[in-house]
């Protein structure tokens, strides 16, 4: 989303003279008296011009910020399974979002603040239309949806989280962020042949879209 900035400048009209005093009235044996209506003060006040310039300034949209080293952006089921095998034992939540979703970019904020508090887990991302056939293997039923995986022992928790409730996800990480040792290869995303599976819903999605 970009950054628009507003720049204005002022300039005043040309400097107002000096206009005269009220006309006083004297009459013999009387002080000098005005009239009401020539002592009603008179404020005039300079014209200011307004000329406003509007500038953007280019930078990541909301749901490309990340947190640091720690999250990535995964973008098909490859990276996914790729990046489980490359965590080993270490603890990685998955997240699932839209960016359709008007509260996704509060959320994805606290995501971010959450991930540099925690810099040994990994932080995944994953854009729900991008990549509808993995989801709807991994069983992701709304937005946002969050996985956690942890190296041997495979998908350890799943459940959704909106913002008044995200206190939810950081008791998960409390959880299921302790010392361990897995015996055994990364499990992944379980027994599920994901890669297989995404392959014949996207084939079937094709499908489905020619005959109409």
């Amino acid at each position: 989303m970009a950054d628009v900035l507003l720049h204005f400048r002022f300039s005043s009209s040309p400097p107002l003279r000096s206009l005269p005093l009220p006309e006083l009235k004297r009459n013999p044996g009387k002080r000098a008296t005005a009239s009401p209506i020539d002592c009603r003060p008179m404020i005039l006040l300079p014209r200011l011009n307004a000329h406003g310039v509007a500038s953007q300034t280019e930078g990541p949209k909301w749901w490309e910020r990340n947190a640091g080293k720690n999250m990535i952006d995964v973008h098909s089921t490859q990276e996914l399974l790729n990046q489980l095998s490359e965590a080993g034992d270490r603890l990685v939540i998955v997240e699932f979002y839209g960016i359709h979703v008007l509260s996704f970019p509060i959320i994805v904020f606290q995501f971010c603040r959450t991930a540099r508090d925690h810099p040994d887990i990994l932080f995944l991302k994953v854009d729900f239309d991008e990549n509808k056939p993995m989801c709807k293997r991994l069983n992701v039923r709304m937005l946002p949806w969050f996985h956690f995986y942890r190296g041997a022992d495979g998908l350890l928790e799943s459940f959704s989280c909106s913002l008044p409730k995200f206190q939810k996800l950081k008791d998960a990480i409390a959880t299921h962020n302790t010392p361990r040792c897995s015996i055994g290869p990364p499990l992944g995303v379980g027994n599920i042949d994901l890669i297989e599976a995404s392959m014949s819903l996207e084939k079937s999605a094709e499908t489905s879209s020619r005959e109409r």
